[in-house]
């Protein structure tokens, strides 16, 4: 039996209000929010600011979720996290070569290409959906 694939990415705000988005370099040359794969051992917001760090050169804090995904096409959950910057100024730049640009955005004028998830996904947390972070279980003590 296979497991589930998780997913994280982080929504980022400008002063402005507007959205952090990165654009590949690869498949559809999209506009997408900074997230990937969660690797062995790391919770889903652990896995956001990785990303983060890793796609934009960003140091962020996730501070909440916005929204929980379940993807039937791949059976994938992914998390979403309102993340902010630890310096407010710090500017993103491309980290890896899977980015090209990384740009902040108004959310009612987003770039394309870009897929109607991302926009969804962007526009629940734009409405205020916040959830508590995933509580961190540690090893089970069991009572007899």
């Amino acid at each position: 039996m296979k497991n589930k694939g998780i997913g994280a990415a982080a929504f980022i705000v400008d002063e402005a209000g507007k959205v952090l988005l990165v654009k590949h370099t690869y498949g559809r040359l999209n506009w997408e929010l900074p997230g990937g794969g969660a690797e062995s051992n790391e919770s889903p917001a652990e896995t956001a600011v990785r990303e983060v760090r890793e796609e934009t050169l960003l140091v962020v804090v996730a501070r909440h979720m916005t929204g929980c995904y379940y993807a039937p096409e791949n059976d994938s959950l992914h998390f979403v996290f309102w993340c902010d910057r630890q310096d407010p100024s710090a500017v993103p730049h491309p980290g890896d070569a899977e980015i090209s640009e990384c740009r902040f955005w108004p959310p009612e004028s987003l770039p394309r290409p870009i897929s109607d998830w991302t926009i969804q996904r962007i526009g629940d947390a734009v409405g205020g959906s916040t959830f508590g972070l995933p509580a961190i279980i540690g090893p089970r003590m069991w009572l007899e």
